[in-house]
């Protein structure tokens, strides 16, 4: 069951009995009789549950980073933050935004629901926002027909999902006016022809063996992981409609293999 979804199912519960208490079950108690299990465990739970609820929904939300297709922004176990009400305020569980705040930008790392199984949550940065025209040739990422600026940053290595030691070249990539790393691997292709699914809008890309290009539609984005050869992201899935946003990361809270990253703002 959604995470989300069983806060609200028993925020539901123990107000329900906070209600029924406070309104008729307590008038009908002797003076001086202690209240029963089953009314007292609920009635302590409910505001603990409510302001949890709250935050969740409508401040803040913790993630855990399953994986190294953020490599090196994000490390597998990271604990980070994400900012719910940055792109609008969202009905819970619905996710139906009621209140537009801000629209992502190029290069902000968004955490969206996966569009193939939205009980799935993912975390990519933003490459295109609609109506871009977001091309990636030979590993070299356009944007409206102006390559995007990258600096060479020497290597990085870490250990891919087999437990092997992968060493790669690591660059800094400027979208708009947010620098960060980026890792690429020189044995891989651009793209994975074989690997490219069926999605809405794919009449908006054209694939080739040097990569792709995709015309970005209204309401939708465009999202690739910073280890750019190792992340299954728009490239392969489609596109990110509006509806599907979670909100912006912004900070790693915890890592438990590397305290030094407590606190790390995530540019």
């Amino acid at each position: 069951m959604d995470f989300a979804l069983f806060i609200f199912l028993l925020l539901v519960a123990t107000g329900a009995v906070w209600l029924a208490d406070h309104f008729f079950l307590r008038t009908r108690r002797a003076p001086g009789v202690n209240e029963p299990w089953w009314i007292e465990y609920p009635k302590s739970f409910f505001p603990v549950i409510l302001l949890v609820f709250l935050l969740r929904s409508f401040l803040v939300e913790p993630f855990k980073i399953p994986s190294g297709s953020m490599l090196p922004t994000l490390l597998v176990g990271d604990f980070i933050l994400v900012n719910k009400f940055t792109y609008g305020i969202r009905l819970p569980i619905l996710n139906t935004k009621i209140v537009d705040i801000h629209q992502p930008l190029r290069g902000e790392v968004m955490v969206f629901r996966y569009p193939d199984d939205p009980s799935v949550d993912y975390i990519k940065r933003v490459i295109g926002v609609p109506g871009d025209r977001v091309a990636y040739q030979n590993k070299r990422l356009t944007i409206n027909g102006r390559e995007v600026d990258v600096a060479d940053d020497g290597r990085f290595d870490y250990r891919d999902r087999e437990g092997n030691v992968t060493s790669t070249r690591r660059f800094e990539e400027t979208l708009g006016t947010r620098r960060h790393a980026i890792l690429i691997r020189d044995e891989f292709p651009p793209i994975n022809l074989a690997g490219v699914e069926q999605f809405p809008f794919q009449d908006n890309c054209v694939y080739n063996e040097s990569g792709f290009t995709c015309m970005v539609p209204p309401g939708h984005y465009f999202m690739m992981g910073d280890n750019r050869d190792d992340s299954k992201d728009s490239r392969y899935w489609g596109f990110v409609p509006d509806r599907n946003i979670v909100g912006k990361a912004f900070m790693i809270w915890w890592n438990f293999n590397d305290l030094k990253r407590i606190g790390h703002i995530i540019n």
